[in-house]
């Protein structure tokens, strides 16, 4: 028996869109990939971060509760670093006693 599970009318595939769904925010586009990603890439990716951060705001000044919070925890993941991504192995610069 296969359960579906539903977020606001849509049906969530697996656990991260559920989690996206929910929130109301895409976690990668403010976190990062967990998987290596080009310059370019990166560039692009932060830019539509900045860009809907920005909107999130201006609706939070307009009065949407919601989008303050979303705001505030999609600034809040621009500062993280998945830690997959940062356990993937030793630094250049740090050495076998690191």
């Amino acid at each position: 028996m296969h359960l579906r599970t539903y977020v606001a009318g849509q049906e969530a595939a697996d656990e991260t869109e559920f989690v996206e769904l929910a929130l109301g925010i895409d976690i990668e586009l403010f976190r990062g990939p967990l998987e290596k990603e080009t310059a370019e890439e990166r560039h692009a990716r932060r830019d539509v971060a900045r860009e809907v951060l920005r909107d999130l705001r201006e609706s939070a000044e307009a009065g949407d509760e919601v989008a303050g919070w979303d705001a505030l925890y999609a600034d809040a993941l621009t500062r993280t670093v998945p830690f997959m991504r940062a356990a993937r192995g030793p630094r250049a610069g740090t050495g076998a006693a690191a």
